[in-house]
């Protein structure tokens, strides 16, 4: 019944806009083939919805149904997923839900836009601690703050390693290095169900770690 219930609001509502032509799109197998009288109504309590719809059927020149894979219909059943959560009257006015599609996952643009000047995150680090070097022009502030920072790094040859509480080194990455290992994580996480909606961050920053890796600075990008 519910399903016929959606459909007659959809229906009235399209009438009231004075639209003649439509096609309705549906997930429920029974509804859509029972309007469409391939199958028949023998349900005592859908035969008035039936008659219902049939006679809101009429006031368009042409209206056709058709039958949608619950699959290939998963914005229609998210949208009554939120419907179902939330409590609107009459009175209050319910701003427009605006969506956008990105080419690519949001953590990927915001790693892009750390290192535009083609140095990674940690470069001022590494270099204090190769050469005891400080940035340019700095301030006593920041020659103070630069040593702080310092104390929990290590240089092995080429490679910055940052120092956890428990003595165990995480490999500091560059944006490429970080976007890479960002995506085939996030790949492995979302094919495995590791990453919970409520603790994706948590998660998938722990699984980050397993690996050997620094995430102080791509966990954040990637959750803003």
């Amino acid at each position: 019944m519910t399903e016929y219930e959606a459909c007659i609001m959809g229906l009235r509502a399209t009438i009231e806009r004075k639209i003649k032509l439509l096609k309705v799109y549906g997930d429920s197998a029974l509804v859509t083939y029972q309007l469409r009288g391939e199958w028949e109504t023998r349900d005592s309590k859908l035969i008035n919805y039936r008659r219902l719809v049939l006679g809101l059927v009429k006031e368009f020149d042409d209206i056709s149904f058709n039958y949608l894979p619950r699959d290939e219909n998963q914005m229609a059943v998210a949208l009554a997923t939120l419907a179902s959560m939330i409590n609107v009257n009459r009175q209050e006015d319910v701003k427009p839900i605006q969506m956008s599609i990105c080419e690519a996952p949001s953590y990927c643009y915001n790693i892009g836009e750390e290192e535009r000047d083609n140095h990674p995150w940690y470069q001022d680090i590494l270099r204090y601690v190769r050469n005891r070097e400080y940035l340019d022009q700095p301030t006593e502030n920041d020659k103070r703050m630069l040593r702080m920072l310092a104390c929990n790094y290590v240089l092995d040859g080429e490679i910055l390693y940052k120092r956890r509480n428990d003595q165990v080194l995480l490999r500091c990455m560059d944006a490429v290095e970080a976007k890479k290992i960002l995506e085939e994580v996030h790949e492995e996480g979302v094919v495995e169900g590791t990453l919970e909606l409520q603790q994706g961050k948590l998660a998938e920053q722990n699984m980050i770690v397993s690996l050997g890796y620094s995430v102080k600075m791509l966990v954040e990008k990637k959750c803003q």
